[in-house]
């Protein structure tokens, strides 16, 4: 009868179980090979973001000073206008919450008070979104607050998990009709070594995976087995 020695079982396991992990790694490292990089300083020469331009949807609160009569919460309707009290339908699609706040201090001041002052807060964003997903905690599509950065996005996102490529985050924006890739750092973002770069309608964050950390995890998932194994290998042994 062919003896097996217990060495030899135990190698062929681990041999076995390595191979596993380095093919699976292949798989991966072909779904992240991204060709079209933009070069990082491409994205921060590009003009800052304008003023939120308020849309479809969005809910107003609007605040008149010294005069709770005409101060309340409106939402834009299909066809870009607010109502609101004593001033009747105002079309607000496109403009920025300054020149809506200039609008109606000049109606008011016309017909109702004298130097009125006029604050408009935009309590719901539903025309501008950012897309963020990969290696974060929640993905998701988010509305754009005003000026939002990078790390705001991602930390409306959950922040990147534990297998996150904190060296390689990748935002995705569309330019005069095509679409540009820029690959952040965001570890370098975090130690102040390069600008929080500003998010424009439409992009697209793509956190990518560390294959380190997942190879690692991944080995002793496959590895971690191999204790209660002696005892198999020692009956085979024998």
């Amino acid at each position: 009868m062919l003896k097996i020695s217990r060495n030899s079982i135990y190698m062929l396991v681990v041999a076995s179980c390595i191979n596993t992990a380095c093919t699976s790694t292949t798989t991966v490292k072909s779904q992240t090979d991204y060709t079209t990089i933009v070069p990082t300083s491409d994205l921060y020469a590009l003009p800052a973001v304008e003023e939120y331009k308020i849309g479809l949807g969005d809910l107003l609160e609007i605040k008149v000073f010294q005069a709770a009569e005409l101060s309340g919460e409106t939402r834009v309707d299909t066809n870009g206008n607010i109502s609101l009290p004593l001033i009747g339908v105002i079309y607000v699609q496109g403009l920025t919450k300054t020149q809506v706040e200039q609008q109606l201090q000049n109606l008011l001041a016309r017909n109702l008070l004298q130097n009125p002052q006029v604050t408009i807060f935009i309590k719901e964003f539903t025309a501008q979104r950012v897309t963020v997903e990969g290696s974060v905690a929640k993905p998701g599509v988010f509305p754009i607050q005003g000026r939002m950065t990078l790390l705001q996005a991602l930390a409306l996102a959950g922040g990147p998990v534990d297998l996150a490529n904190q060296k390689k985050v990748l935002l995705f924006r569309r330019l005069n009709n095509q679409v540009k890739v820029y690959e952040v750092n965001l570890a370098a973002i975090r130690k102040a070594q390069m600008p929080d770069p500003y998010l424009q309608n439409d992009d697209r964050i793509v956190v990518a995976r560390s294959e380190a950390r997942f190879l690692v995890r991944e080995a002793g998932t496959v590895l971690s087995p191999l204790g209660s194994l002696s005892y198999i290998i020692n009956n085979l042994a024998n």
